[in-house]
């Protein structure tokens, strides 16, 4: 099965072509799915997801800690604000 687009050259491949008819690659020298895969730079099938994060991250929560009790200050402020303000 031809690609879209060719992986080496880049050029539009029609439907079914056997070859590439701008530089001539084929399944055989390069279009194969593995070749097409290669070429995107992803990680390979041994990539381990958790140890990423746990190398990059620490392992560590995401969530900023102490946080809690500012919004308990805020709110006793904005409910002290609307009580001056209804008896003021």
């Amino acid at each position: 099965m031809s690609p879209e687009f060719c992986p080496q050259c880049g050029a539009e491949v029609p439907a079914g072509a056997p070859v590439c008819p701008e530089c001539g690659s084929s399944e055989e020298t390069g279009w194969s799915e593995e070749a097409t895969a290669d070429r995107l730079d992803l990680p390979g099938r041994e990539f381990d997801y958790d140890d990423y994060i746990e190398r990059e991250f620490g392992g560590s929560s995401l969530r900023p800690r102490g946080i809690r009790w500012a919004w308990w200050i805020v709110a006793v402020g904005l409910v002290g604000l609307f009580l001056m303000w209804i008896l003021g």
